[in-house]
């Protein structure tokens, strides 16, 4: 009853008719996320890229992944190209944001989202999507560091709970990719997730 109220509650303000498919939600599958921005304050944060694929079922559908580079307003800073090696020129080659929400859209239909803290991800999309749709995101979520949290819980209730991305990968022994690239991180919270719902906490 509830889903459905949801659903006729953003369906009246979703600004584009033919995005109503973004609030059914998929059954087979989700689609891991995640973003590089210019700052780590997704008030101010700008898109740099945006990296997803699908899974479905126990398989991660590599071939299926999304990744794309978004022309920012603002040049990011020497300390952010540090940090995800995407330098100025790099980014001369992206594509509008708007373009690049639109295909991220259309990638993830109503799938649900997986990520590594993807509250944040959400915060900096939304930025986007809400003029273009008029509502956030409005898939389901699936947050990665929670499921670690009671899949260690259930293990020891009285640890400390260590939930770094490095202690993910070493307590659910999965080998790690280079960080601060958008498709790696998604692609790493998928093996995480997948790792995990082999624990039965997917």
């Amino acid at each position: 009853m509830l889903a459905t109220l949801r659903r006729r509650w953003l369906l009246a303000r979703l600004r584009d008719p033919a995005r109503a498919a973004l609030l059914d939600e998929h059954p087979d599958e989700i689609v891991s996320l995640d973003c590089e921005t210019t700052s780590l304050n997704a008030a101010e944060a700008e898109l740099l890229a945006i990296g997803a694929v699908r899974l479905r079922g126990d398989r991660i559908l590599h071939s299926e992944a999304l990744c794309l580079l978004v022309r920012p307003e603002a040049e990011p800073s020497a300390g952010n190209i540090a940090v995800h090696g995407l330098r100025r020129r790099d980014l001369a080659e992206g594509i509008p944001p708007r373009e690049a929400v639109e295909r991220l859209l259309d990638f993830i239909g109503g799938r649900p989202l997986l990520g590594y803290y993807l509250e944040y991800d959400i915060a900096v999309l939304d930025k986007y999507v809400k003029p273009l749709l008029g509502i956030g995101l409005p898939q389901r979520r699936i947050e990665l560091s929670a499921r670690y949290y009671d899949y260690r819980f259930r293990q020891r209730p009285d640890a400390n709970i260590d939930l770094s991305l490095d202690a993910l990968h070493q307590a659910l022994d999965m080998p790690a990719l280079p960080r601060h690239d958008a498709l790696n991180d998604a692609l790493s919270a998928a093996m995480l997730y997948q790792a995990l719902r082999r624990r039965g906490f997917g």
